[in-house]
């Protein structure tokens, strides 16, 4: 109810950097057991993890770890730092290495791709995060949408959204830019 009501009203929010969320961290304020993001300033609790979520993301991360090898590392539920006050936790994420060159969290020039997982997280990380990923420049997102059993596929970032997008259907394959000989059914993935 009071969200419907500010959102009619002109009110000014209180948002926060990196810089800022952290530092709560290391008070107290957000704790490890906190399943939260910074996305544009504000605090966002994240969904609940269910168990197909859970066993999508493992799938996800054994078969594209053993296909993709040493040739980038993965990043999976950690933080990309897109902007001074944007630090969304994707599901899995490839960077570039060696880990040693990094002394913050990596930023979009150092995603090759990432994959968002979702069920009931789909309108959030499609109308809220995908934007943000295109605004930042990351190369390529998959959306593994488990509700509609597809794969969204989103490519050719700008500040405007993604200029190529692709929805892969049961049957269907689909290979990231960076590793075009890493090939996935989309029965192997949801």
């Amino acid at each position: 109810m009071m969200d419907d009501v500010l959102a009619t009203i002109d009110v000014r929010r209180r948002r926060f950097t990196v810089e800022e969320y952290y530092r709560m961290a290391e008070v107290g304020i957000l704790t490890e057991s906190d399943r939260v993001e910074l996305i544009e300033g504000e605090i966002i609790q994240m969904s609940p993890i269910g168990l197909r979520h859970s066993l999508c993301v493992a799938a996800l991360i054994n078969r594209l770890t053993r296909a993709i090898g040493d040739r980038a590392h993965i990043w999976a539920s950690n933080p990309v730092r897109l902007f001074r006050d944007t630090e969304p936790q994707p599901d899995v994420v490839f960077i570039r290495g060696p880990l040693s060159r990094y002394s913050q969290h990596p930023g979009p020039s150092d995603v090759l791709f990432l994959v968002e997982v979702s069920d009931t997280s789909y309108r959030f990380d499609r109308h809220v995060k995908l934007p943000l990923y295109a605004r930042a420049s990351v190369p390529e997102v998959w959306i593994v949408d488990l509700t509609r059993d597809a794969i969204e596929v989103f490519r050719q970032p700008s500040p405007s959204g993604y200029g190529f997008t692709q929805r892969i259907e049961r049957g269907g394959t689909v290979a990231p830019l960076a590793f075009p000989d890493v090939v996935l059914a989309a029965t192997e993935i949801g």
